[in-house]
């Protein structure tokens, strides 16, 4: 079952459209929302949240994720938490309890147990990944089965950004939930999406599995740029050019090897601006 099914999602701003993206979320699957800055992540998922007005619709579970029902079922954190820095986040926790009929106190603490969150403390008080640790508990203590998180690990060091990795997946596991993120980090990626969704410019480049999306391309390298005329993205390296090549289609005369995820992303964002 899709846990999140958006349908023509379209938002204009003066000097950035988003073009009616559509894409969905599995249930018990990790999405990662990946483009250049600027490319429409953060407006997809203030869309999908209701914070902004969009074209289009979302669906959570099959219900429209801004009406009451949508929203009991999943949780939205905008990267760590910096409302209320003065708050102690049990205040705010039972503050965030009257809006949810299924509000969990028991499983809340559970969590803050979990992420050794002090209830007593303030937000102020709290390090980046403890603060994004708190915008999960606070998403799970009412009953989320979706998680849209808009970059989550942003300003974190190397081992909280393993760290929220480790608890993503154990919810997937545990709990079934399913989790839409956007990030730049790509080994984060690598460490935890089953799929991704590449934007580009308000457009969708790449939707896909992420293991589809690197058994797809071979990185092709020549010494002139005329040997790779036909692959994506072809961009000048140390030692001649270098571009992305479909392992269904693959040219003579060249050196070949795996890409890496950051590769693939950057020579289909090369492609796309050549076209």
């Amino acid at each position: 079952m899709n846990a999140l099914e958006v349908c023509g999602l379209k938002k204009v701003y003066p000097s950035f459209t988003l073009e009616k993206v559509s894409f969905s979320v599995e249930e018990g699957r990790v999405c990662g929302l990946i483009g250049a800055n600027g490319a429409g992540k953060s407006t997809i998922l203030k869309g999908i949240a209701g914070l902004i007005r969009t074209e289009g619709e979302a669906k959570v579970f099959g219900y429209p994720s801004c009406g009451e029902a949508g929203k009991a079922l999943f949780g939205y954190a905008g990267g760590g938490f910096r409302c209320y820095p003065q708050k102690r986040i049990g205040a705010i926790a039972r503050a965030a309890a009257a809006f949810y009929p299924a509000w969990d106190s028991d499983g809340f603490h559970r969590y803050c147990n979990r992420f050794s969150l002090d209830p007593r403390k303030k937000v102020a008080e709290l390090s980046e990944g403890m603060k994004v640790k708190f915008a999960l508990a606070l998403a799970l203590s009412h009953g989320a089965k979706l998680l849209v998180l808009d970059e989550p690990t942003s300003g974190l060091d190397p081992l909280s950004r393993e760290a929220f990795c480790d608890v993503v997946l154990s919810l997937v596991r545990e709990k079934g939930v399913a989790v839409l993120f956007s990030t730049h980090v790509t080994s984060d990626l690598s460490r935890i999406a089953d799929d991704i969704v590449l934007l580009s410019n308000g457009r969708i480049l790449a939707d896909g599995s992420l293991k589809g999306l690197i058994a797809r391309y071979l990185l092709a390298s020549a010494p002139n740029r005329e040997t790779l005329s036909a692959a994506i993205g072809v961009k000048p390296v140390k030692e001649g050019y270098e571009g992305l090549v479909s392992r269904d289609n693959l040219p003579s005369g060249v050196s070949l090897r795996a890409p890496s995820l950051d590769e693939i992303v950057i020579h289909l964002e090369y492609g796309r601006r050549a076209s």
